[in-house]
């Protein structure tokens, strides 16, 4: 196979604009992104953070548009059988890896089978649990050769579903869905995700990844829609420090950020005006609690301590009203479902405390014998303020809170290895618009189930789900009532808004609710 050097990847990457004085220029987009990926493997990553970066770096069978619309990706068409079952793909015939080797049915078919693979490990793995046998190989039940993907010839990749799917082809721009090159992976083994070595058949290549400073990506040339990539360089630059990150938007240093200090949010919007974008993001800022480890394990504790937490003073307060009090973990704006809140969310404030007073009491804590509960959260001034105004609120209830920050590579990577924890903030943006997606997290065995909750009667209602049919909806409504409502798996506070900040200088950056916005589409003025 042939492979590039890494010097031959970035003389060969970038397909320059001209400036008025008629040199050559290199267009560079130095884009904010909140935190360092923890890996740039397609089949082994969970973050917003990542998906960014590998929305630029590879294409899936569908993709997005500027708009988040679901457009064709590395397939250029496909068809549907008539009981919504069989998915057939037709490749595109000019699609190519960095290196100028073809993109293939063989490549879907490896990845896919790689991702569901029990020794992958994947969090994800459970994305393509509506293809037939993908959760029996996942549970060690069968091999990865009988996932019910097949390669018809090398430009026709087809997907037998367990039943129709009406989120299939949305879910199909998700990274885990992503194929890699088999040739490259047998080549490197684990290496091949490093710069230089990984290939890619994205609008862009991997040129540098240096930790804790940037991650370079260059123009690739052998992408199907190249001629229309404006950008010939985005490094995607952690930010995890907000107020740092606004001092270099204002010196230049950034052209976006994803997120700001939205304590600063009126300095920030006198400074910066409409360059601060502020609107509703499918996604939902939790909490989460170790539910297999006790004094966790008490639905009741789990309660009072939710009920305790004021989410309007968080909304208003420390969010500045850029986010919405949640008491339900799927967010509104999904059609035909109805979200599932916790019994208490009609109530004031005041009478949520005192409910959670006399629980707290009742199991014998109090300010002179209190409950010590450790939260821990990633790096973010928003996400040390959530945690201290919660720290504050719980403390009159005899609640005696200590905090644990890290970064956010290590704070997921803790909660992903099942780590000794309380408390712990998480959030989950939708991977496409679907309930699901959201209830998917307190499944049994889900890669994203921090808490450890397991309970087979809700495992069933998703089974049932998944089989589709017009109740669908109705048994998802059953799952979150039950999993969420009554047992609180995850303790919902805030449904998102995106704040993001963007140059006056870029264009073709698309607010939308998924806030996904390829770096193909953008433009630098």
């Amino acid at each position: 196979m042939k492979h590039f050097s890494f010097k031959s990847l970035l003389a060969g990457a970038a397909i320059l604009a001209i400036t008025a004085t008629g040199a050559f220029a290199e267009v560079v987009f130095n884009r904010g992104n909140s935190a360092d990926p923890e890996s740039l493997d397609p089949h082994k990553t969970s973050t917003v953070y990542e998906a960014n970066i590998l929305r630029d770096l590879f294409t899936g069978l569908m993709a997005q548009d500027a708009k988040a619309n679901v457009i064709p990706g590395a397939a250029e068409s496909y068809t549907m059988s008539p009981d919504g079952k069989v998915y057939t793909f037709k490749l595109r015939a000019d699609g190519k890896w960095s290196d100028g080797t073809p993109v293939t049915a063989n490549d879907f078919v490896y990845s896919w089978q790689r991702l569901v693979n029990k020794d992958t490990a994947a969090e994800y793995a459970y994305m393509l649990a509506p293809v037939v046998n993908a959760e029996d190989i996942t549970a060690g039940k069968k091999k990865p050769e009988e996932l019910g993907v097949k390669a018809i010839d090398d430009l026709t990749f087809e997907v037998t579903l367990n039943a129709p799917t009406p989120y299939f082809l949305e879910m199909l721009t998700h990274q885990a869905t992503y194929a890699i090159s088999k040739a490259n992976v047998e080549k490197f083994g684990a290496d091949f995700i490093k710069p230089g070595n990984l290939v890619s058949n994205g609008a862009y290549m991997l040129a540098e990844f240096v930790p804790n400073d940037h991650v370079k990506l260059v123009k690739n040339p052998t992408f199907f829609d190249a001629a229309n990539v404006q950008i010939d360089t985005v490094n995607f630059i952690p930010t995890e420090d907000r107020s740092t990150a606004m001092k270099r938007l204002e010196a230049g240093e950034l052209d976006s950020n994803d997120d700001i200090p939205t304590e600063q949010l009126a300095e920030l919007k006198t400074k910066f005006g409409d360059q601060v974008r502020i609107g509703p993001y499918l996604g939902t800022y939790y909490y989460v609690f170790k539910t297999d480890k006790e004094p966790w394990k008490n639905v009741k504790l789990r309660h009072a301590i939710s009920m305790a937490i004021d989410r309007d003073y968080l909304a208003e307060k420390v969010w500045q009203n850029t986010m919405v009090p949640a008491y339900s973990l799927v967010p509104p704006g999904i059609s035909g479902y109805e979200a599932q809140p916790t019994d208490y969310a009609e109530k004031t404030q005041l009478d949520r405390e005192d409910d959670a007073k006399k629980i707290l009491t009742e199991l014998g804590y109090t300010p002179e014998k209190p409950l010590k509960m450790e939260i821990r959260y990633n790096t973010s001034e928003n996400h040390k303020n959530t945690a201290v105004a919660i720290q504050e609120q719980l403390k009159p209830l005899g609640v005696e809170v200590s905090l644990v920050n890290t970064d956010t590579k290590t704070h997921y990577g803790f909660l992903e290895q099942k780590g000794d924890f309380d408390i712990a903030r998480g959030g989950w943006i939708a991977d496409y618009k679907d309930p699901g997606n959201f209830l998917d997290l307190c499944k049994t065995g889900a890669g994203n189930n921090y808490a450890q909750y397991s309970n087979p009667d809700y495992d069933k209602l998703l089974a049932e789900a998944a089989k589709g049919g017009d109740d669908r909806m109705k048994k998802l409504e059953e799952a979150e009532a039950m999993g969420v409502a009554r047992d609180l798996c995850f303790v919902p506070l805030l449904f998102y808004s995106y704040h993001t900040i963007v140059s006056s200088k870029l264009s073709g950056w698309e607010d939308n609710v998924m806030d996904v916005h390829p770096t193909r589409f953008i433009k630098k003025n």
